[in-house]
């Protein structure tokens, strides 16, 4: 049974397998045209299952993957999904500087809305690299259009986190003016913030965890962020030698799993595009 009221945000990650962090130092961009591309055909697959259950969600682009398939960014603003930024080319925020960090978002939110025709609101940085040490990132974004973003993980982590930060959604004040923040979901244990519901934390966990918490944080700070990638689906995709354990184990554990636990999150639970739960929220924040 779904839960009514306020839905959930359920959110998309369009990128490849050949383009994530974990596999950064054995693959650069120079390089991607060399591995087949499977980000389409996955991100068509998660549109059937979202349609087949009549849930709209919010697709965050990489620009690279949006110039080689402008077909699905049309297919996926035709179906009543959200598109919004994810970067051009999946580089980590803080090792931008800030004109650098400017030009990639332009540049990607320009792209996505000429082939989309929709207004392009919402930004996701490439692994959560949106941090302490980034203080102009928020305000670049409110000077780009940008009116919410979703890039800021509280949890500690060795690639990015910043773990003081609200686990609700909040208003960031920066001097070009607010912006929303709807931070990846985390529930609080024993003093520390947990993640869940997204990435490898929702492939690491046996479902009936994942749905326990969920519903704890619905409970404590209201609506919650899934987030997935297409390549989580994928568990034939070509495996990438030479990497580190940690990072193999980060990428590859339970793939085959995903599928089946995303089918089960889309039953258990209420989700909408982030645009329209943060329209709801905002309603809230204005009191």
């Amino acid at each position: 049974m779904m839960e009514p009221i306020c839905p959930n945000a359920f959110t998309v990650d369009v990128e490849d397998y050949f383009q994530v962090t974990a596999f950064e130092k054995k693959i650069t961009p120079e390089q991607w045209n060399d591995w087949p591309l499977r980000a389409v055909a996955n991100t068509e697959t998660l549109l059937d299952l979202l349609a087949a259950r009549g849930v709209k969600g919010t697709f965050f682009m990489l620009g690279w993957i949006a110039e080689r398939a402008p077909d699905l960014v049309r297919r996926i603003a035709a179906e009543g999904h959200e598109i919004a930024a994810h970067g051009y080319d999946h580089r980590l925020v803080y090792r931008l500087s800030e004109d650098e960090f400017r030009s990639d978002v332009r540049r990607t939110r320009t792209l996505l809305q000429e082939l989309s025709g929709r207004e392009v609101s919402g930004y996701r940085a490439p692994s959560w690299s949106i941090t302490d040490r980034t203080p102009w990132a928020l305000r670049v974004l409110v000077e780009e259009g940008f009116r919410y973003d979703s890039s800021v993980f509280p949890i500690r982590h060795d690639l990015h986190g910043s773990p003081d930060a609200p686990r609700e959604i909040h208003r960031r004040e920066t001097e070009a003016g607010p912006i929303l923040e709807f931070p990846p979901a985390v529930v609080r244990v024993s003093g520390k913030n947990i993640p869940v519901g997204g990435g490898g934390f929702l492939r690491l966990y046996p479902y009936w965890l994942t749905r326990r918490m969920l519903r704890s944080i619905k409970t404590q700070t209201g609506p919650f962020v899934v987030y997935v990638h297409p390549w989580e689906i994928d568990p034939d995709q070509p495996r990438i030698k030479g990497a580190s354990l940690k990072s193999r184990f980060r990428h590859y554990v339970n793939l085959r799993t995903t599928r089946w636990k995303i089918e089960r999150l889309l039953t258990d639970f209420d989700f909408a595009p982030m645009k329209d739960v943060l329209s709801r929220a905002e309603t809230v924040l204005a009191y």
